[in-house]
């Protein structure tokens, strides 16, 4: 994979991570565009660092906050319900994740899931916003957002679309339903990582190749950061229906393609 192709894979990865038009989708896509099997274990490794360095840099103040947990009854509360809300996601990934990976480049049903994330989002631009905070979000909350947080492994599904939909279904404010779609996707990113990291020992890294990985990690944190600075005004300005129809321009363009390219 040549400089050019790796910096390319770390924008797509930085900004549609945090972009409600999945990730996963989109490197479905444009691994097909160009030719690219497979980014390999130790750029995927790195590829996710850069976006979870990205949720650590924006959110670090609450990441901070976190460690108060101890003495602090909200901050105890707020780690409690991340925690319940990795519970979907895990489950999910250790009984589907073979099954995702069976079909992962399968451009039918990656266009097919990118025309339901358009539902959902359109779904997304028509709730009102709610009033819970973390002092009223109920454990049941926490979990509807980690189940959809969880359904979004399969490619063309967003998870931060999903989870925020699903955060303001359950009436929490934008606020806090931002604040903790974000937060929940640091832990699943970082296990993502870990086992990435773990099948990374096993093959070896190539040195060779470190300065355009460093390359790629970077521009997928700086997009990444930016990422997720854009949603969020995106989302206080009620704007998301352009990500509408863009998934479902896209979602019937992939399924057109897939039918003439065989």
């Amino acid at each position: 994979m040549d400089f050019l192709k790796t910096i390319l894979l770390g924008v797509i990865q930085g900004l549609t991570e945090f972009l409600p038009v999945s990730s996963s989708g989109h490197l479905v896509i444009f691994q097909r565009i160009f030719g690219i099997e497979g980014a390999g274990v130790t750029l995927e490794v790195l590829l996710h660092f850069g976006t979870l360095l990205a949720v650590l840099l924006v959110f670090w103040r609450d990441f901070l906050n976190l460690l108060k947990f101890p003495r602090d009854t909200v901050q105890r509360r707020f780690l409690l319900l991340l925690i319940l809300g990795c519970i979907p996601t895990a489950l999910i990934g250790y009984f589907l994740g073979d099954f995702v990976k069976s079909i992962f480049h399968s451009l039918p049903l990656t266009g097919a899931a990118l025309l339901v994330t358009g539902v959902i989002l359109k779904v997304l631009t028509l709730l009102p916003e709610g009033k819970k905070d973390i002092g009223t979000m109920k454990p049941v909350d926490a979990l509807w957002v980690g189940l959809l947080q969880g359904i979004a492994i399969i490619p063309g599904i967003s998870r931060s679309g999903s989870t925020i939909t699903a955060a303001l279904w359950r009436g929490l404010d934008r606020n806090t339903a931002v604040r903790y779609s974000f937060m929940l996707a640091a832990p699943v990113i970082f296990g993502a990582t870990l086992l990435e990291v773990k099948e990374l020992i096993t093959v070896g890294m190539d040195l060779s190749l470190l300065w355009s990985y460093t390359a790629a990690t970077a521009a997928a944190f700086v997009t990444g950061v930016l990422a997720i600075k854009v949603f969020i005004r995106l989302l206080q300005q009620r704007k998301f229906h352009y990500f509408v129809y863009y998934c479902w321009v896209l979602g019937v363009a992939v399924i057109v393609a897939s039918f003439l390219i065989g």
